[in-house]
């Protein structure tokens, strides 16, 4: 176990526990009590501050040696030369495709989209250019439908993750790679995401009798929202399910601690679906208050009339030649970030940071906030994040977050992070569970179910992009 230690402001211990060497070396995970109002029998928690400092545990290894190679850098790789999407088959090889797509129901969809009986025409016909024609297409629909999802982009409300499959396995090369191969089943099931919820999802679907049609087209639907990400999430990184209200910090598809969150509230607020980097942690921020606040709630004006009232709550305005007033909170206790926020870049304004109202983590319904997403426990968060990351040792990071002044610390190993739209999924106690739908977005999943499958679909998201101010105004 990696274990690091300091004191913080006002006298509290910062002690944090990371589960990764006993992850790394398949050793169990030893449990701490969770705390007053959190769910038992989940992934270990790192709990900081505690009051009383526990014991070093014996380590299973090195910091190092817990982390050899999860932290990396993304992955870039050139896009492959693509291949000819109408290639020739042979009636075995077309056989074994028309028994693909019978039994591709398991995979949550339905084999009355790929042309089935057209296709079964043609191979009793025999090898001819029109079984060439009919088995590429409905291979290629197959591909795009299992890589890329069957729902079309206009259904995927508040979707903006870039899917880098389509350029990382082009239809054409899975096609070749196929018949090259002969194993057309094989080579298609690759495609499918490696994370361990799209298994548990497949399972409980197998489980589900088809009388049961609410839950399986529900099953279905998310299914399809795991082939929406990236076939593989990568080694390490953040993935928070909003309508869960829980982030998990993973690592080789392994929970390694868990935090309660707070989403945005439902309508314009609501906390878009992201696929972004963290490239940094800021230790006590400071928060530049929006001008719908400085202005439309006169902060700005009350700031520059009671310059005493604005530094006992933070607040430092200046006033433009042009008359444009700004307001800034500087960072203490009071602070509506908290005491950090994870730096990542979007064109949303969307990060996770701490917050100064953390009673609301006591709730059960914790979509509150103005789109960002606040964590528990989130200086435990961000420490762990800095040391990963090799931007701070753990003293570093200790020393920055009691200095309570600003500090960016830039992250050599940055961290993809995941904020997912999830309403059936394994929780954090590792069961499958229904969740919410909190801001409405399973109805034109489910409806794109019932329709014909789209094809020539496009690969852009469609929706609105939505600049968040978040702040906690009204919390």
């Amino acid at each position: 176990m990696i274990r690091f230690s300091g004191r913080l402001a006002g006298g509290m211990t910062a002690t944090a526990l990371v589960a990764g060497a006993a992850l790394a070396q398949g050793a169990p995970t030893a449990r701490p009590t969770p705390l007053p109002g959190q769910p038992s029998g989940g992934p270990a928690v790192v709990q900081i501050p505690v009051p009383t400092p526990t014991p070093s545990p014996k380590a299973g290894g090195s910091f190092e040696q817990a982390f050899p190679a999860t932290v990396s850098q993304p992955v870039v790789q050139a896009t492959p030369q693509a291949a000819p999407m109408v290639q020739a088959w042979t009636v075995a090889q077309a056989q074994a495709l028309v028994a693909m797509i019978e039994g591709i129901g398991a995979e949550g969809l339905d084999p009355r989209d790929y042309d089935l009986a057209p296709l079964k025409v043609a191979i009793a016909s025999g090898p001819s250019a029109e079984l060439n024609q009919m088995a590429s297409q409905s291979f290629i629909w197959l591909v795009e439908d299992m890589r890329d999802g069957r729902t079309p982009m206009e259904a995927r409300q508040q979707w903006f993750v870039v899917d880098p499959d389509r350029d990382a396995n082009p239809s054409g090369n899975v096609l070749a790679e196929a018949l090259k191969s002969g194993d057309i089943a094989g080579t298609l099931a690759k495609l499918n995401p490696t994370h361990p919820d799209y298994a548990r999802l497949k399972a409980e679907l197998a489980a589900t009798s088809d009388g049961q049609t609410a839950k399986r087209k529900l099953i279905r639907a998310n299914m399809d929202r795991w082939r929406w990400l990236a076939r593989d999430l990568g080694p390490q990184y953040l993935i928070t399910n909003v309508p869960e209200f829980q982030l998990r910090l993973t690592v080789k598809n392994k929970i390694i601690s868990t935090y309660r969150t707070i989403v945005g509230k439902p309508g314009r607020t609501a906390t878009p679906q992201l696929a972004e980097v963290v490239e940094g942690v800021v230790f006590n921020p400071t928060w530049t208050v929006p001008q719908s606040i400085v202005k439309g709630e006169g902060l700005g004006a009350r700031v520059l009339a009671n310059p005493a009232w604005g530094r006992a709550n933070g607040y430092v305005a200046t006033k433009s030649a042009g008359g444009t007033i700004t307001v800034v909170q500087q960072p203490g206790p009071g602070n509506s970030l908290g005491r950090m926020k994870l730096e990542m870049p979007n064109e949303h304004a969307i990060f996770f940071h701490d917050t100064p109202s953390r009673h609301l983590f006591a709730n059960d319904f914790r979509a509150l906030s103005h789109g960002c997403v606040r964590t528990e426990r989130a200086l435990e968060l961000a420490m762990t994040m800095a040391i990963l990351g090799k931007g701070a040792t753990r003293e570093e990071a200790v020393a920055i977050a009691d200095s309570g002044k600003y500090k960016k610390v830039i992250l050599a190993k940055q961290w993809r992070a995941y904020i997912t739209y999830f309403t059936m999924a394994t929780n954090i106690n590792g069961e499958m569970a229904t969740f919410k739908d909190i801001y409405g977005r399973d109805a034109p999943v489910l409806a794109s179910l019932d329709k014909p499958r789209v094809r020539n679909r496009s690969d852009k998201p469609t929706s609105e992009v939505i600049v968040i101010e978040d702040d906690l105004k009204d919390t």
